[in-house]
C-alpha cells in the first residue's frame, strides 16, 4: 500500500490517478479516419456529371448519359442512356416537330439501358425533374430505380435561378458524403458571380438582350438565363425568370426592339447557333432591329455553357458580361459575334 502525505503528497496522488494516455494516433489512422464513404454514381444529366467533377468525385462515377462530355474524363465512362435525336442531323425545326411528337407519343426523348445500370450498381443516381427534353424525366426513372436492388439514392435536381443551382450542388455532396467540398466550390463560383455584379453596378446603361433559346420557332429564354442578363448588366426584354421558356411570336421580338441578341440554342454549340442565325435573318423586320443594325448579334455556346445548370454557369455569365459590357469587361469579349 501506497501513503501521500503533505502537499507533494497530494500532487503525487494526483499524478498517479490520472489514467494511462492511450497511443498517439498515427497519420494512416488519421487518413482511415477521414475517408468519405465511397458511393457508386450513375449522372443521367450532363450538368450533374459536372457537378461530381467539381467536387472531385469522378472516380467514383461509374456511368453517364449519352450527353455527358465536362469534365473530359466523362467521356470514359459507359453511357446509360440513348436518343435518337442526336444522330438526325435535323433543322432547327424539324427538332421542334420531333420533340413535340416523341413527348406526345411516348413521353420521352430517351432510353435507359437498364441491363447496364443493374450491372453497374449505383448507390447514388443523379437525374433531374425540370424539363423532360433536357434529359431523362424523373418519372422514368423513379420507375425504374424500384426495380434495382438497394435501391439507390436517387438525387433530382430541378433549378429555376442560380441560387437553386448553388444548392444542387450542396444536394450532390451530400448525397455522396463530401458536404464540406461543396463550402470550397461555391466559395469561388459565387464570389465570381458578385465580381461581375459589382463591376456592372457602375455602367451607365443596360442594353436591351434577347437571349434567344431557339430559332425556329422562337423562344425566349427562362429559368436562369433571364437572372445572368441581369447580373451581367441587362435587360432579357422577352425573358421570363424563374420560369420555363415558352415559343413567342416573331412579333414579340419587333416590338421589345433589342439591342444585343445572344443566341444560345438549348443543347447546341456554336457552329449550330451560326448556322441559325441565317434562319434568322429571313424574319420580317429583321433588319430594322437595332441589334441588327449595329451588328451586336452573338452565337454562345449553350450547351457547354447557358443551358446547363452546373458550375460553368458563372462562366456563361462572364461571357454575357463582355457581350453587354466588352469595355467594362475586355477579358471576357465574344469573339462569336456576327
Amino acid at each position: 500500500m501506497t501513503f501521500f502525505f503533505g502537499a507533494d503528497a497530494v500532487a503525487r496522488k494526483a499524478a498517479a490517478i490520472v489514467p494511462t494516455a492511450s497511443p498517439p494516433e498515427t497519420k494512416a489512422r488519421r487518413s482511415r479516419r477521414r475517408l468519405p464513404e465511397m458511393k457508386r454514381i450513375v449522372s443521367l444529366l450532363p450538368a450533374a456529371t459536372e457537378i461530381a467533377g467539381a467536387l472531385g468525385l469522378m472516380e467514383q462515377v461509374v456511368g453517364v448519359s449519352h450527353e455527358c462530355d465536362y469534365p473530359p474524363t466523362a467521356n470514359d465512362r459507359p453511357r446509360v442512356t440513348s436518343s435518337p435525336i442526336h444522330r438526325g442531323g435535323l433543322t432547327s425545326s424539324e427538332i421542334d416537330d420531333w420533340v413535340r411528337r416523341a413527348l406526345h407519343e411516348h413521353g420521352t426523348l430517351y432510353t435507359i439501358d437498364q441491363p447496364l445500370l443493374l450491372q453497374l450498381r449505383p448507390d447514388v443516381i443523379l437525374t433531374q425533374q425540370l424539363c423532360d427534353v433536357c434529359a431523362v424525366g424523373h418519372g422514368t426513372v423513379a420507375r425504374l430505380v424500384a426495380t434495382l436492388p438497394g435501391p439507390p439514392t436517387v438525387v433530382s435536381l430541378e433549378p429555376s435561378s442560380l441560387a437553386e443551382i448553388f444548392e444542387n450542388i450542396r444536394q450532390v455532396a451530400a448525397a455522396c458524403a463530401v458536404p464540406e467540398r461543396a463550402d470550397a466550390l461555391l466559395a469561388g463560383l459565387i464570389s465570381r458571380m458578385e465580381a461581375v455584379r459589382q463591376r456592372t453596378a457602375s455602367n451607365a446603361g443596360q442594353p436591351r438582350c434577347f437571349l434567344m433559346e431557339w430559332v425556329d420557332p422562337p423562344f425566349c429564354a427562362g429559368h436562369w438565363g433571364p437572372e445572368l442578363v441581369e447580373i451581367a448588366g441587362g435587360i432579357d426584354v422577352l425573358g421570363r425568370k424563374h420560369q420555363k421558356s415558352v415559343q413567342i411570336a416573331w412579333d414579340k421580338v419587333l416590338a421589345a426592339q433589342p439591342e444585343v441578341i445572344v443566341l444560345a440554342l438549348c443543347g447546341y454549340d456554336v457552329t449550330r447557333a451560326a448556322r441559325d442565325l441565317e434562319i434568322l435573318r429571313k424574319n420580317p423586320g429583321f433588319d430594322t432591329l437595332p441589334a441588327a443594325r449595329t451588328n451586336r448579334i452573338h452565337a454562345v455556346d449553350a450547351n457547354s455553357y447557358f443551358s446547363r445548370p452546373g458550375p460553368r454557369i458563372v462562366d456563361s455569365l462572364e461571357q454575357l458580361a463582355g457581350i453587354l459590357h466588352p469595355e467594362t469587361f475586355p477579358e471576357f469579349r465574344s469573339e462569336a459575334q456576327f
